[in-house]
């Protein structure tokens, strides 16, 4: 119960989060920073949009946003599912459907995501640490996934245990029902049935460290 509470609260101030940081940006502006953030994302991690550019290649954007990295993939069939997106499409004029006319855009939760076919590339970017259950999340991301899919997961995780345990506890990072290490992260993917190819550390601060792990569906 107090997992569903708490999953419950951080989607709520996740909502007010994206309205206060869009509230005062240009439509255009932000959406032409933020293509060219997921470009220099991908360059980051050693692959590219064009990699993905194949008309036969299925790709799934799981906890997509507003603005996620389907973005950069106008002319392309993709799925792009989250659970706030109609609250997206409501309360946001930075997100609009009409805006992707080949995305097929999915309101659910990662765990409760249905698809009738498994996808050759998964993005999970920025979404691990919101899901209300973590272990069947990472089954639901293998079950997506074809045998050698890749998927590519990011998260904020922690450098300090200390810290870690303290925010277990206390939500002081409301927006992340989810608080883990590095180590504890990756074995929780290779338990669910992902070995890594590689790995990116593009952020260290003082609570947190970001990470991204582009790994195989085995």
């Amino acid at each position: 119960m107090l997992k569903v509470f708490r999953w419950t609260i951080a989607q709520f101030f996740e909502l007010n989060w994206w309205k206060t940081y869009l509230r005062n940006q240009s439509v255009d502006d932000y959406l032409a920073w933020k293509r060219k953030y997921w470009k220099d994302f991908l360059v980051s991690i050693e692959l590219s949009e064009f990699e993905f550019s194949n008309d036969n290649i299925a790709l799934l954007d799981v906890g997509c946003g507003p603005a996620g990295i389907f973005c950069i993939f106008p002319n392309k069939s993709i799925t792009a599912v989250d659970p706030l997106i109609h609250k997206y499409q409501a309360e946001l004029p930075h997100f609009k459907k009409i805006n992707y006319p080949k995305v097929n855009f999915v309101q659910s939760s990662l765990e409760e995501f249905y698809s009738n076919f498994n996808y050759d590339v998964v993005f999970c970017i920025n979404c691990i640490n919101h899901v209300l259950d973590i272990q069947k999340s990472i089954q639901k991301l293998s079950a997506l996934c074809k045998q050698g899919a890749m998927l590519v997961i990011s998260t904020d995780v922690h450098h300090n245990n200390l810290l870690k345990s303290v925010f277990k506890v206390i939500p002081g990072d409301i927006l992340h029902p989810h608080q883990y290490n590095k180590k504890e992260y990756v074995e929780l993917l290779e338990n669910g049935g992902f070995q890594m190819i590689n790995e990116y550390q593009l952020k260290h601060e003082r609570i947190f460290d970001y990470w991204v792990f582009v790994m195989k569906k085995i």
